[in-house]
């Protein structure tokens, strides 16, 4: 089997997300604690109670998913590491990982690039510096459903928004001022797209509005430490393979005003041969969009100890 790690971004989000973890994990517990000392606020309080208000808040949602989804991999790595001997270990090592916008974080953490406490910090200031630029330059996003990718370029052309999510053949999101993606929508919907949805989010993420944001990102990485990853991490911004230091720090940086090439980094995946994809973290979101990619691609989510288990049971019958 080759393994693909995938990761979650912003919006999947759910009050009580890591709490079946923490109640069955001693490394969930120190985690959830370590992060409330690191962010010098509750944040594990924020994941199992709420209120959803703050929780859905750019500056909090991002650690907050951020967290949960390296606390899930932790559990995972610790339920396979007791269930199995050490020449089995690589049973459970990924060909390559990525991750949706954030997610990307937790997948060079998983990788060894960057140390979990550094990231932590870093997606906190990357929602703050972003939350402050939806402040500056207001913006809106929306999906478009059912439309090949040159026509929304098209589009987008004639109206000012941009592209800022390709997630899979059929479903694109632009992104911009309120006036450039209004105009984008009627024009989709005049042009036969099947659907479009606005979408309940604070600003026009991945776009030109995002461009503070991405400076003030850019200054903060040249304070963190960066490694050369121990397996290959594929990137939004260009769904190619990083792994050089200075290379990691610009796509993070470019990944905040340009678009996500999240079609791209799953078909790059499947060209390396990936037969399986473990969605680790909060919520279905990118198996829902695998499954528009390619309906055959085999996802396991992995978000609860059950789904550990399970995932546990499936893997050794299949290795028998």
């Amino acid at each position: 089997m080759r393994l693909a790690y995938l990761f979650p971004g912003q919006g999947t989000q759910f009050i009580g997300m890591g709490h079946d973890l923490y109640e069955n994990f001693d490394i969930a517990k120190e985690m959830f604690h370590k992060a409330n000392e690191i962010l010098k606020f509750d944040i594990m309080r924020l994941c199992f109670f709420g209120p959803r208000e703050e929780l859905t808040e750019t500056k909090n949602c991002q650690p907050a998913v951020f967290l949960v989804s390296m606390i899930t991999l932790r559990c995972l790595e610790k339920f396979f590491a007791e269930k199995l001997n050490s020449q089995n270990q690589n049973i459970l090592k990924p060909v390559v990982t990525g991750g949706l916008s954030l997610g990307e974080y937790a997948s060079l953490v998983a990788a060894g690039a960057i140390s979990f406490e550094d990231a932590l910090m870093l997606v906190r200031r990357r929602g703050e510096y972003m939350e402050e630029a939806t402040k500056l330059n207001p913006g809106i996003m929306s999906a478009i459903i059912g439309m090949e990718k040159e026509s929304v370029i098209k589009i987008c052309k004639e109206s000012g928004a941009e592209i800022a999510n390709v997630n899979s053949p059929e479903q694109i999101v632009i992104s911009g001022e309120a006036g450039s993606v209004e105009k984008a929508e009627n024009l989709a919907r005049s042009e036969g797209a099947r659907r479009v949805m606005r979408l309940n989010v604070s600003g026009a993420f991945h776009s030109s509005l995002m461009t503070q944001a991405a400076k003030k990102l850019m200054v903060y990485l040249n304070d963190v430490t960066v490694n050369k990853t121990e397996f290959t991490v594929l990137s939004n911004v260009n769904a190619y393979f990083s792994s050089l230091p200075q290379e990691i720090k610009a796509n993070l940086v470019n990944q905040v005003n340009n678009s996500t090439l999240w079609l791209d980094c799953i078909r790059t995946m499947v060209d390396l041969g990936v037969t399986s994809f473990l969605e680790i973290g909060p919520g279905k979101t990118l198996k829902g969009l695998l499954r528009k990619i390619d309906s055959n691609l085999i996802v396991h989510n992995i978000e609860t100890s059950q789904d550990i288990e399970n995932f546990y049971n499936e893997l050794i019958i299949e290795e028998v």
